[in-house]
Order: C-alpha cells, then structure tokens, then sequence
C-alpha cells in the first residue's frame, strides 16, 4: 500500500511546517513593502497608522497574532496527529481570518493576501485529507 508520504514525495509534518514557513516569509515582506509606501514612516512616528491609534494593547495583540504562524512552524513538526490535524486548521483559519480583518490597501497587499490565503487554505486542505 502506498503511503501518504510516498504520494506526495514529502512528510505531512514537513510539508505543513514549510508552508507555515512560506506564509511567514510572505507576511514579513508584506510588511516590508509598507516602508516603501510614501508617507508611511512618517505616519507611524505620529503613532497612527491608516487611521488607527497604534497603543501597546495592539501592540501585544499584533504580536499574539504574528506569533500563531511562528509557532505553527514548530507546532508542525512536534505535535501528535490528531492535535496537529486540528491545530493546523484551527491556526490557519484564524490566519485568513486576520487577514481579511487587516484589508487590503494597495496592489501588492492584494499580491500578498492571495499568496498568504491560497497558502493557508493549501494548509487546511493538507491538515483536513491528512490519513494517520
């Protein structure tokens, strides 16, 4: 009988910690482009950005929220298959979920909302047809 990991080439756990990896590199490069958005560094010495009052409350939930996919990347690797399955797609619904209450400002913040989402949903699609 041939084996989920023989099918695809690739172990599940690897495969969902990589894309978790991709979806980082892509959120911390969205991020990046903001500084070349003219005026944007000069709003954020205001401390509102895109209208909102940025304080240390959001702060902290911006970094909860960007520290979901960073953990997944481990999570990925050392949880059980059951927890992982639902983790995964628990993790990668709140991700789109984020995303899309984060908008779309811009050419490439659609550019890379749809890479994030399509690799997201890739997760979810993987985690859901995962056979132990």
């Amino acid at each position: 009988m041939i084996s989920e990991r023989q099918t695809i080439g690739i172990d599940m756990k690897a495969l969902l910690s990589t894309l978790w990896i991709f979806i980082l590199f892509n959120v911390i490069f969205r991020d990046l482009h903001e500084f070349g958005r003219p005026g944007f560094i000069e709003e954020m010495m205001t401390g509102v950005v895109n209208g909102v009052q940025i304080t240390e409350e959001l702060m902290l939930i911006g970094g909860i929220m960007a520290e979901i996919p960073i953990s997944m990347v481990l999570l990925s690797r050392v949880l059980n298959y059951t927890i992982n399955r639902w983790a995964n797609m628990f993790a990668a619904t709140l991700a789109i979920a984020m995303i899309i209450n984060n908008g779309v400002r811009d050419l490439d913040d659609i550019f890379f909302a749809a890479i994030e989402v399509v690799s997201l949903l890739a997760i979810i699609w993987c985690a859901w047809k995962w056979k132990k």
